[in-house]
């Protein structure tokens, strides 16, 4: 049954975000020289558990002069978009082998988006507002990058079938041969996941708390799973594209553990920084790049 499925694919993600979440904890700890959860079970092991349970339990605040209908419809749509990409994800028989996985992958990314801009704007607040339309800028500017990027492995492995990514991979990586391509990739996928040192929609100093500062309790928790399923998401794509599909999560494991060593090491740049890398820096390589890529096959031929 398809939703057997499903549920195969949602609870090791729900799963897999708890223990990401206490890994994170422990290692920005241990980055500040702190302790870090170490009361709720053995080693604080069930912390993001005790976590998750506070968060649901907790009373509802409404904002003023909201629109109700979409206040709770965004937080959820956010949630269930973060879940879509997975049925594409090649591991066991728990996937649709699409031909055009990348593209899907392109046009569930796009509607994510719309999340962000959502509950901003019906938050009816400037700050959560202006982290909004910070954050539909820079996850839309970045996808133009990541998309020539992933051109640039699908034109290697001349399909746009993740399973073939991977099947050709079983010979040498494309982290060897395309090792500049997955840099950018990876620095792209920080700003794509608001994700320090690009979290500027979440810009403590000067939003609050970004564009969701008006959620709380389990309306804040979907929208802190879906960033989280985001950030797994983009690390296990990584792994199909780069390194191979086998273990993936344990490839996908140390790259959510990039993740974490940024954003314990690295400052928040400014906005303007965060646009110039893009537009000045990473669309005039990606282009190069592809374009390289193209100039290489088409001579190999």
């Amino acid at each position: 049954m398809w939703w057997c499925k499903a549920i195969s694919v949602i609870l090791p993600v729900l799963i897999a975000v708890a223990f990401i979440t206490l890994a994170e904890r422990k290692l920005l700890g241990i980055i500040q020289r702190r302790r870090g959860p170490n009361i709720v079970g053995s080693g604080g092991l069930l912390q993001a558990f005790a976590d998750g349970l506070k968060l649901f339990s907790e009373e509802i605040f409404l904002p003023s002069q909201i629109n109700l209908g979409l206040y709770f419809f965004v937080a959820v749509f956010a949630l269930g978009v973060a879940f879509l990409p997975w049925g594409v994800i090649p591991y066991g028989n728990l996937f649709m082998d699409l031909h055009l996985g990348i593209l899907y992958l392109f046009f569930v990314s796009s509607i994510s988006v719309y999340a962000v801009l959502m509950s901003g704007w019906v938050s009816n607040s400037k700050y959560a507002f202006d982290g909004a339309v910070r954050g539909t800028a820079q996850m839309v500017s970045y996808e133009v990058s990541i998309g020539l990027l992933f051109l640039s492995v699908c034109l290697c492995c001349r399909s746009l079938s993740l399973s073939e990514i991977v099947k050709v991979q079983e010979g040498v990586w494309l982290a060897f041969p395309l090792f500049p391509i997955m840099v950018m990739f990876f620095v792209s996928a920080l700003a794509e996941t608001n994700r320090v040192p690009f979290d500027l929609t979440e810009g403590e100093s000067e939003l609050v708390s970004g564009f969701n500062v008006e959620y709380r309790s389990f309306l804040f928790a979907m929208f802190f799973l879906a960033e989280y399923i985001h950030i797994l998401l983009m690390s296990v794509l990584g792994s199909v594209l780069f390194l191979g599909g086998s273990f993936l999560f344990v490839k996908g494991g140390l790259l959510v553990f990039w993740f974490i060593w940024v954003r314990g090491t690295l400052p928040r740049v400014r906005y303007d920084q965060l646009m110039e890398l893009l537009w000045k820096s990473y669309l005039p390589l990606s282009l190069g790049g592809l374009g390289l890529v193209s100039g290489i096959l088409i001579g190999a031929q």
